[in-house]
């Protein structure tokens, strides 16, 4: 046990203790919800640095973890070989060095491996919407007013500002159909500049389904064959 506290208070492993401390500390605030664990991700161009699809603070712990188990293993050794002297501190560094090249190479490895485990996916985009059957959540819908609820792919929800073509007096459409809360309604475009989608009036007892596959001809029998009648007698 000594020996164990004399090489964590010595250098190097004393620089990486010091860093592995910051690091437990902030992760007892994301446990307490008090810290993001995304929290410096935007202050990190993570692909410059080789980390792109991982957060920083996950590769940052990976690093100082890894850098911390090889300086304590270093510093050890180096205290067993009774090297004293100008000699010990170049070894010193060297372990520092090391400690430091090692951590690093195994965040790579692991970042690599998280890369092919979990493949980047595009981030979602209100394009996804398109197409998509919507709720109506306000009394009506107008030309200037709206908010529909509409389910993603992944099954999440989310209200969206809708708004409908045709007379705003009272809310109908260009074919007098009603959009009131509750109601079904189409996404079938998206303003940009308004940051709003445009429904029109959906009737699921009009919607045709999923073409039906095509059946093939049957066997024995050649397409295009003309059947020629018997002739009786």
């Amino acid at each position: 046990m000594q020996e164990f506290l004399s090489a964590a208070t010595a250098f190097p492993a004393v620089l990486f203790g010091a860093a592995l401390a910051v690091v437990v500390f902030f992760w007892l605030l994301v446990l307490a919800g008090a810290a993001d664990h995304h929290s410096f991700d935007g202050d990190l161009d993570t692909g410059m640095a080789g980390i792109g699809g991982v957060p920083v603070t996950v590769s940052v712990s990976v690093t100082v973890v890894v850098g911390w188990f090889t300086s304590l293993a270093g510093t050890v050794l180096l205290r067993r070989s009774g090297v004293t002297g100008l000699t010990r501190a170049a070894l010193a560094c060297a372990v520092f060095a090391g400690a430091l090249l090692i951590a690093r190479a195994v965040m790579r490895v692991l970042v690599r491996l998280v890369r092919r485990r979990f493949p980047d996916e595009p981030p979602p985009s209100r394009q996804d919407f398109l197409g998509r059957v919507c709720t109506i959540r306000t009394g009506s819908v107008s030309s200037d007013f709206g908010q529909a609820e509409v389910a993603a792919a992944d099954g999440s929800t989310a209200i969206v500002q809708v708004r409908l073509l045709g007379p705003t007096d009272d809310a109908h459409g260009t074919d007098g159909t009603v959009l009131t809360s509750g109601s079904a309604g189409l996404l079938y475009a998206y303003d940009d500049e308004g940051e709003f989608f445009w429904v029109s009036p959906y009737d699921k007892a009009l919607d045709p389904g999923p073409p039906k596959p095509r059946m093939g001809p049957r066997p024995g029998t050649r397409s295009g064959a003309r059947r020629t009648p018997r002739r009786s007698g």
